[in-house]
C-alpha cells in the first residue's frame, strides 16, 4: 500500500508548557480505514490539527507523498489532499449543497457556471454512491445527508486523506451503516480514511488498523482486525473501567413526578417543535429520549425546565401545574436541568472551577451571610466534590473552560446535585466524552436513580441508552412515536422510529 501521509516525532507545547502531543509517529497507507482512538485530553484533536494545516508542530515533520511539507495555513493541507469533517457540520444552512461545496473552492474565475458545477457535483456523487441532491438546499437535508455533503466537498477538493471526527454522533444506525459503506467505497478507491471515535463496536466493524494515544503519546494499537477491546481499553485510559453499572430494583408502578400533558412548544423560527406531546416521568427510573438533533428535544427539555413558554397543553411536578412557574422556582421544587452546551449555557468559561461551583447556591447560609462569601466553607464542598466525582485539575482557581469535556461535564453535574433535586433533565450526558469519562458519567447517573431520584436524558447514542436507561421513548417530528421498557427494545424499530416511522406507544 501507498504511504500517504506520514507524521514523524510530532510534538506541539502551547504556551505555558502545555504539552498536547509528545513525539508521534502516524503514518496513512492508501485502501485503508485506520481508527485513532484516546480520551479527551489524549491529544488527537490536536494531532488532526497539525495534519490539517490548523496548528504548526513545536517538532516533527510532516511527510505527504514521502515528501516533507510544513503546512502553514488549512488552505495548505487541502492543497496537499489532506480534507476533514467535523463534528459539527460546517454548512450554510440557507445553501444549496453545490453552492457549499464551492465556497471552499480555491481557483477559478468571479464566473460561476452554477448548472455546470451540479453535474459535476452529481458525477462525483454518484462515483461514490452517495445519493444527496446538488440542488437540495442544507436545511432540507437529514443528518446523514449533511454528512454525505461534507464528504462530497473533501472530494471535490481533491483529498487523498480524509479525517472524520466522531461521524457516526448524530445518525441513526441505518445511517451510520449508509456512512460505512461509503467509507468502504473510498477506501477501496485508494483513500485513507481516519476515522475518530469511542465506540468499540464500530471501530471493530469497520478499521482496518487502530492507533491509540495518551497522555500525547502513541501508546499502542492493532495493526489489523480483529481488536482487543478490553486491551485498546486498557492502552486507552491505564485503568479498568467496569462494563457492569449497579441498578437497585425499585417497587412496581412507582410514583409519577414529572408529566407532559399535550406539550405544544415552538421553536426559534416560530414553527411547531413540540406538538402534541405526552410523557410521564416516574420515581427513581432513567426514561431516555432517543432522536436526530432538531426532532423537538432542545424545545422539550427547555418547556420542562420553564426556559421556553408552552403554547399549549401542561407541565406537571408531582402533579402541581409548574407551566407557567420560574426557572428558579422549580429548582426550589427540585427540578434541576443540565444543557446540552457544557460551555456558555452551563458553565462559565472564563469564571473559575470554584466559582462555577457555587453559582447555584451562593445564597445558601452556610456559604453566605447575604453580604459576604465564606469562601472557605465554598471551598470545602468543591473539594468534596472534585473528589466525589473524580475530577482531575490543577486547581480550583483555574478557568473551567481550560478543563477536558468530561472533566466539566463531572463539574456541571456535581453543582446540579448539590441542590438536591428530586428530577433531573439531562441533554447529552456523555456527549463527545471519552471512554473512561463516559463511564464515570453513567456511574453518577445510576447512583442518582438509585437513590430515588427520577432522570430524563437525550441522547442520540443507542449504546448509551441500552446500557442505563429503563424506559426510551422514542422523538420524530415533535412527538413521541414509541415508548417501551428497554428490556424489549429492537434497535431495528428504534431506528425506524427515529427517521419518522410511527408505533403506538405501550
Amino acid at each position: 500500500m501507498e504511504r500517504l501521509v506520514e507524521m514523524q516525532g510530532i510534538t506541539k507545547i502551547f504556551p505555558g508548557g502545555v504539552r498536547a502531543n509528545d513525539g508521534v509517529d502516524l503514518t496513512i497507507y492508501s485502501g485503508e480505514i485506520h481508527a485513532l482512538l484516546g480520551e479527551n485530553g489524549s491529544g488527537k484533536s490536536t494531532l488532526m490539527s497539525v495534519l490539517c494545516g490548523l496548528y504548526q508542530p513545536t517538532a516533527g515533520v510532516v511527510l505527504v507523498g514521502g515528501r516533507e511539507i510544513r503546512f502553514h495555513s488549512p488552505a495548505d493541507a487541502i492543497r496537499a489532499g489532506i480534507g476533514m469533517v467535523h463534528q459539527n457540520f460546517k454548512l450554510v444552512e440557507s445553501l444549496s449543497v453545490t453552492e457549499n461545496i464551492l465556497l471552499s473552492e480555491m481557483k477559478g474565475s468571479f464566473l460561476l457556471d452554477l448548472a455546470a458545477e451540479e453535474k459535476n457535483v452529481a458525477a462525483l456523487a454518484e462515483k461514490y454512491g452517495l445519493t444527496v441532491n446538488p440542488r437540495a438546499k442544507i436545511w432540507q437535508l437529514s443528518m446523514g445527508e449533511k454528512q454525505q455533503v461534507e464528504i462530497l466537498r473533501t472530494l471535490y477538493q481533491g483529498s487523498k486523506v480524509i479525517i472524520l471526527d466522531e461521524p457516526t454522533a448524530v445518525l441513526t444506525p441505518t445511517e451510520t451503516e449508509v456512512l460505512f459503506k461509503y467509507l468502504r467505497s473510498l477506501a477501496k478507491d485508494g483513500h485513507g480514511i481516519v476515522f475518530i471515535s469511542h465506540k468499540m463496536a464500530e471501530i471493530q466493524a469497520l478499521c482496518d488498523r487502530v492507533t491509540v494515544l495518551r497522555s500525547g503519546r502513541v501508546s499502542g494499537g492493532f495493526s489489523q482486525p480483529p481488536f482487543d477491546v478490553s486491551e485498546l481499553v486498557r492502552l486507552m485510559v491505564d485503568r479498568e473501567i467496569s462494563s457492569q453499572l449497579s441498578r437497585s430494583v425499585h417497587a412496581e408502578n412507582p410514583a409519577i413526578v414529572l408529566t407532559a400533558e399535550s406539550l405544544s412548544v415552538r421553536n426559534d423560527m416560530g414553527a411547531w417543535g413540540v406538538k402534541d406531546l405526552n410523557l410521564k416521568l416516574r420515581e427513581g427510573e432513567i426514561y431516555a429520549i432517543a432522536g436526530i438533533a432538531g426532532n423537538g428535544q432542545r424545545e422539550l427539555v427547555e418547556a420542562l425546565a420553564g426556559l421556553r413558554p408552552t403554547e399549549e397543553g401542561k407541565v406537571l411536578l408531582y402533579g402541581q401545574d409548574v407551566t407557567e412557574m420560574s426557572v428558579k422556582n422549580r429548582l426550589k421544587r427540585g427540578l434541576s436541568y443540565v444543557p446540552g452546551e457544557r460551555l456558555g449555557t452551563g458553565l462559565v468559561p472564563s469564571m473559575s472551577v470554584l466559582e462555577n461551583l457555587m453559582l447555584k447556591n451562593y445564597k445558601e447560609p452556610q456559604f453566605s451571610d447575604y453580604y459576604l462569601l465564606n469562601y472557605r466553607a465554598i471551598r470545602v464542598q468543591a473539594e468534596e466534590s472534585v473528589e466525589h466525582y473524580r475530577v482531575s485539575l490543577a486547581s480550583l482557581d483555574q478557568p473551567i473552560r481550560a478543563l477536558s469535556g468530561g472533566n466539566q461535564q463531572k463539574l456541571l453535574l456535581a453543582r446540579e446535585i448539590a441542590t438536591e433535586p428530586r428530577v433531573m433533565v439531562i441533554a447529552y450526558p456523555a456527549q463527545g466524552l471519552d471512554m473512561g469519562a463516559t463511564a464515570d458519567i453513567h456511574r453518577i447517573l445510576l447512583e442518582l436513580r438509585n437513590s430515588g431520584t427520577a432522570i430524563l436524558i437525550l441522547s442520540e447514542d443507542l449504546e448509551e441508552i441500552f446500557k442505563i436507561a429503563d424506559r426510551v421513548g422514542v422523538i420524530s417530528d415533535g412527538k413521541i412515536q414509541g415508548e417501551f421498557p428497554i428490556t424489549e427494545v429492537d434497535v431495528d424499530q428504534i431506528g425506524a422510529l427515529m427517521s419518522g416511522g410511527q408505533e403506538e406507544a405501550v
